[in-house]
């Protein structure tokens, strides 16, 4: 038997430098993971920015002066509905 106390311990080394490589490995996955995740997140932005400047322009368009009015439909479901109250109800009032 051999005694190595005095030699260098390469296999500690190598194992230690494995631990260390997985360690990289992981966190090279999920820097990576997050990358794609705010990547996905900055073209949602850019495309919800890009609706809402064509909205607000739309907005600040003056209405030429013959435009077509909406249809009565629509008009109509834009008023409030008005429902009758219940003579219970409006008597206590």
């Amino acid at each position: 038997m051999k005694f190595q106390l005095f030699e260098p311990r390469s296999d500690a080394h190598i194992r230690k430098a494995r631990e260390y490589l997985n360690e990289a490995h992981l966190a090279r996955i999920e820097h990576q993971v997050a990358a794609e995740h705010h990547l996905a997140l900055a073209r949602m932005y850019s495309e919800r920015v890009a609706r809402l400047e064509v909205e607000i322009s739309n907005a600040l368009q003056p209405l030429p002066f013959n435009a077509p009015r909406p249809p009565e439909e629509a008009r109509a479901s834009a008023e409030p509905a008005l429902f009758p109250v219940p003579a219970a109800r409006a008597a206590r009032s």
